[in-house]
């Protein structure tokens, strides 16, 4: 491609919406363009990568056994009846009738759709296991869509789906799209961290994301330097919180005037937050549309972590509630506690308060706290719902764990028979007997990984791609345009690299060299070959962006270093 045929709108202005070095840099940069809110444009350049990104997550999955299909991108809203899901996806599924109003949605996930792909074609455990996957566009329509490709509604997403005749099977599979997913991951170049993750509206029993590290992620991640243990916040576990110097305390009831916090009673009792009982009081809303308040007890140095919470109880989400909804379910704000609960109310208590004693709750009452609690009531319902901090012990080794920011280009989940027994896609085995099909599911967000690479890999002139996803690998400039010599030179070397099939560019637009170098800068090229002034001493230079540094060469030697550093 020729500089001056292409199509690559930079800029010195930065969008006024945008926030992310990414979502910034792509604009300038002539990657994308913005439509409206959370839809874009990709231009040759963003089209070219995205081609790249495609080109090595198809090749690692077809090594690993993996056939690409294609579905429709409309699903008919049945299918998701079928699953239960049209109503749990909420607003983010996008529905709309036909000219015969039959009921459809655009696609943001197709687990419906494959299963639906597969079930009365496979019905013998002769044909498992089976891997279908494929890369499409995805529509969700986000509330809030915000940092370019990084939270756009419409995006480009592999999803795949394996298909097994038994667990053990379905999890050997996980065990091999996770190394899959770690060299691609790797060929990509990126800094990441694989960690256990919610499985959230896709369901299942287990999953893992993959997340790469930047401090603009969206996630907060739970890692352990001496270790391989990393988790997502909501999934996050740690040993055991030693307790602080044991005190002794007599059971009775306080008088505590408008003490309502942890850390004003902490302060009033001059005892450590450890053996204060904490109470979060929540409304739970669940799928079929009821709700009740719930009580969720953590310690006093601890934070209920809400993902955890929602899990524990099975709800769909989980409210602040008002003055008058605690009113009418009995409840003192401020002072609610684990003794003398309402009956009616639901409580859950983390589980490691489990045999706790020598404790201050609240009494129910205005103004009074129980001191010296013990938690030894019947039928308590017991789970890990509080957040893990930084500095908790490590639930693998024992080291201090600490918070990473990170951005999810990647999920998989053990997914079972989830959506095989609601949709009837089963199989026989060796005796005939009926089984619904085990099902994993896999996912990369082909799309934001474009802003994840930017995320990682920019500085102030512009952004740094590597060789292996950048839309040209080789930017040839030539300084002087009117100069026959450097442009008879970068003629030679464009052609020589062009019938390699090496991607180059070749800069010949008739503009100045400062202008050039800082769209070569900004664009990322991996490597700008620069044919100037050193031609008349017999040499060039190579633009290293990755580590902003020049090379000279001699002019004989110019294209095996070249050939070295891009093919």
């Amino acid at each position: 491609m020729r500089f001056s045929k292409a199509y690559i709108p930079t800029s010195k202005e930065s969008p006024n919406d945008a926030t992310l070095a990414s979502h910034i840099l792509l604009i300038r940069a002539g990657y994308i363009q913005s439509v409206a809110s959370g839809l874009y444009n990709l231009l040759p350049l963003g089209k070219k990568l995205l081609e790249n990104i495609i080109k090595i997550v198809r090749e690692e999955l077809d090594k690993a056994g993996c056939q690409e299909v294609e579905l429709s991108f409309v699903t008919p809203a049945e299918l998701w009846e079928e699953s239960g899901r049209i109503n749990k996806f909420g607003k983010e599924l996008l529905r709309f009738r036909d000219r015969k109003d039959n009921l459809f949605v655009l696609g943001p996930t197709h687990e419906e759709m494959m299963v639906n792909l597969i079930r009365n074609n496979v019905t013998s455990y002769k044909q498992l296991p089976l891997n279908l996957y494929q890369i499409k566009t995805k529509f969700r329509d986000e509330a809030r869509p915000r940092f370019g490709l990084m939270r756009a509604r419409e995006f480009v997403m592999k999803d795949g789906y394996s298909f097994h005749s038994s667990d053990e099977d379905m999890k050997r599979e996980f065990q091999l799209m996770e190394e899959t997913y770690r060299k691609i991951f790797q060929r990509l170049g990126l800094d990441f961290r694989v960690v256990e993750a919610d499985s959230g509206a896709i369901g299942g029993s287990g999953s893992k994301e993959f997340m790469v590290l930047a401090d603009s992620g969206e996630d907060t991640l739970v890692v352990c330097p001496s270790c391989q243990y990393g988790a997502n916040i909501e999934t996050a576990k740690r040993a055991k919180v030693p307790e602080p110097e044991p005190v002794e305390m007599n059971f009775g009831k306080f008088y505590t005037p408008n003490l309502k916090t942890i850390e004003e009673l902490s302060q009033f009792f001059h005892i450590d937050p450890y053996f204060f009982v904490k109470a979060v009081i929540k409304k739970a809303i669940y799928e079929d549309g009821s709700d009740e308040v719930v009580v969720f007890f953590v310690r006093g140095s601890d934070e209920l972590e809400e993902t955890k919470a929602i899990n524990s109880i099975g709800a769909l989400e989980l409210l602040d509630t008002s003055s008058e909804e605690l009113e009418k379910v009995g409840l003192v704000a401020g002072f609610v506690g684990f003794i003398d609960l309402p009956k009616n109310i639901r409580a859950v208590f983390d589980i490691e308060l489990e045999d706790s004693e020598n404790l201050i709750t609240g009494a129910n009452e205005v103004d009074y706290h129980y001191v010296g609690a013990k938690l030894d009531l019947p039928n308590i319902s017991f789970a890990d719902i509080a957040k893990v901090r930084e500095g908790d012990m490590c639930p693998t080794c024992g080291g201090r764990l600490e918070y990473r920011k990170g951005i999810e280009v990647g999920h998989i989940f053990q997914l079972g028979t989830t959506y095989s027994e609601k949709l009837e896609a089963n199989f026989l085995d060796q005796q005939g007997k009926s089984h619904p099909i085990v099902m994993g599911t896999y996912g990369i967000g082909v799309s934001r990984l474009i802003s994840a690479i930017v995320e990682q890999s920019h500085d102030d002139r512009g952004i740094v791609l590597p060789k292996e996803v950048a839309p040209y690998r080789l930017n040839i400039l030539i300084s002087n345009i009117k100069n026959s010599d450097e442009v008879e030179l970068g003629e030679k070397i464009y052609n020589h690299f062009q019938s390699l099939g090496v991607p180059v560019i070749l800069d010949d637009r008739k503009e100045r060299f400062g202008f050039k170098i800082r769209d070569a800068e900004l664009i990322g090229f991996p490597y700008t070959l620069i044919i100037g002034k050193s031609l008349k001493n017999g040499e060039v230079e190579i633009l290293h962006r990755k580590e902003n540094r020049k090379e000279k060469i001699a002019i004989d030697k110019v294209i095996e270093r070249v050939e070295e550093l891009v093919v």
